[in-house]
């Protein structure tokens, strides 16, 4: 049974650095890849960055390009998120899941981590 674990929020200044791990276990990490979701308060749901594991591809929402960077550790079976410049609009619940990324799109499984509490403060 695919599981994810994520760790690394907290309460942090506009401008601030954050690292989020998501911990990957019960299935072969290299062969699906891994994105980052967030959900702020009375928002929906909305993608912030994904990663094949397979070939490293990555791909970044428009609001986080240039201030987010998602990484693999193949080996820990674990993917980070450094989110560098924090926005007071960055706060919220931030998840990982886990899919399939082909050259056309990607498709994600509806299993879920906890998620982790990132808030920014002006």
């Amino acid at each position: 049974e695919a599981q994810l674990v994520e760790s690394g929020g907290g309460l942090v200044q506009a401008g601030d650095s954050l690292r989020l791990s998501c911990a990957a276990s019960g299935f072969t990490f290299t062969d699906y890849g891994i994105a980052w979701f967030r959900q702020a308060p009375g928002k929906q749901r909305e993608q912030v960055s994904y990663i094949n594991n397979k070939d490293g591809e990555t791909h970044y929402a428009d609001f986080v390009k240039g201030r987010f960077t998602i990484s693999s550790d193949n080996a820990k079976d674990t993917v980070y998120l450094q989110m560098n410049n924090l926005k007071p609009e960055d706060t919220a619940v931030y998840y990982c899941t886990v899919g399939v990324v082909t050259s056309v799109d990607a498709t994600w499984f509806d299993t879920w981590g906890k998620g982790t509490l990132v808030t920014v403060s002006s």
